[in-house]
């Protein structure tokens, strides 16, 4: 059971999540399994994204998919002949584990269609989200489940108003990998009135060293501005674009974030992900600290002889 972070009733309620990428970055496995379905540990990732919006105090949930995930849709729903089998077995943990996603949140499912962007999946949730503020997250950042970040985005949204994204500062030589956030201090600690963003920047045209992650607050005056967008970098509606005509207004705020963040869209960045969470786990921890110790060592000593070390 998720607890939610949030103490009092928010004006935000819904959250958006998209999810229609071709996962091409991991070939062969993304082939007939959604990216977002990928395990990380014993949940696909996008149940921690879920987590994370229900932990926020958020209740709606739209999914903004494509073609061929509809194994996302079965993993947010009852499977009934599943849980009829554990219940006769008595196997209450497991039952619990597959309930679960289903009661996390109110989901909802919608297609994208074509795949024209960030921006357009935005837009095509504007009938189900309305004329309400919303949060936006993507699933290939994933926020660890002890940070606060997304409460404390709504908190700011509640005193600013406007649009509120996450920042996150990164070295010079990745800013071209994210968009880029041109900021001014606003006398809180953490939390900067964004004056500008650029899609994906070299690092010599760069605005700032902030890259916006993967966690949006957006006011649904967005949607008009989306409208209105042209295709940018990729031939794709981008969301940054939007925005930045939103921060020239003086309407967008950012949040920075110096926590603990997991990039799956990364193969590198991924088995990571899956190593720090298998090792922060009670249940696999102890066991699985104790043999990592043992294969790293395996793997320097094989270093220095120029042998391959044997699996463990």
């Amino acid at each position: 059971m998720i607890v939610p972070h949030a103490t009092s009733p928010r004006a935000v309620t819904k959250a958006v999540v998209p999810a229609a990428g071709l996962g091409t970055r991991f070939l062969p496995a993304t082939k007939a399994t959604p990216k977002e379905m990928l395990p990380v540990v014993d949940k696909p990732a996008i149940q921690y994204v879920v987590e994370e919006a229900a932990a926020a105090g958020l209740e709606d949930v739209l999914m903004v998919t494509g073609r061929h995930k509809r194994a996302i849709e079965d993993h947010f729903d009852h499977a009934f002949e599943l849980e009829q089998a554990l219940a006769a077995k008595g196997d209450a943990v497991r039952l619990d584990a597959v309930r679960n996603p289903a009661r996390l949140a109110d989901i909802h499912h919608m297609r994208q269609g074509e795949p024209l962007g960030l921006g357009h999946a935005v837009l095509c949730a504007r009938r189900h989200v309305g004329d309400q503020p919303f949060a936006v997250l993507l699933g290939d950042d994933l926020i660890d489940p002890r940070e606060t970040l997304l409460s404390r985005m709504l908190d700011v949204r509640d005193r600013y108003a406007g649009s509120v994204i996450a920042l996150m500062e990164v070295p010079p030589e990745q800013i071209h990998l994210y968009g880029c956030a041109a900021i001014e201090a606003t006398g809180e600690d953490g939390v900067v009135r964004v004056t500008g963003l650029v899609e994906k920047p070299s690092r010599k045209d760069a605005p700032s060293s902030y890259a916006v992650i993967g966690r949006y607050v957006l006011d649904p005056a967005v949607f008009d501005t989306l409208e209105r967008t042209p295709p940018g970098r990729g031939g794709e509606i981008q969301l940054t674009d939007a925005l930045q005509e939103l921060a020239a207004g003086g309407t967008v705020h950012g949040v920075v974030f110096d926590g603990l963040r997991y990039d799956t869209g990364d193969k590198a960045d991924y088995l990571r992900t899956v190593v720090r969470l298998a090792c922060d786990r009670d249940d696999l921890g102890p066991e699985f600290t104790a043999w990592l110790k043992e294969f790293v060592a395996g793997l320097e000593e094989s270093t220095g002889s120029g042998r391959r070390p044997l699996a463990a």
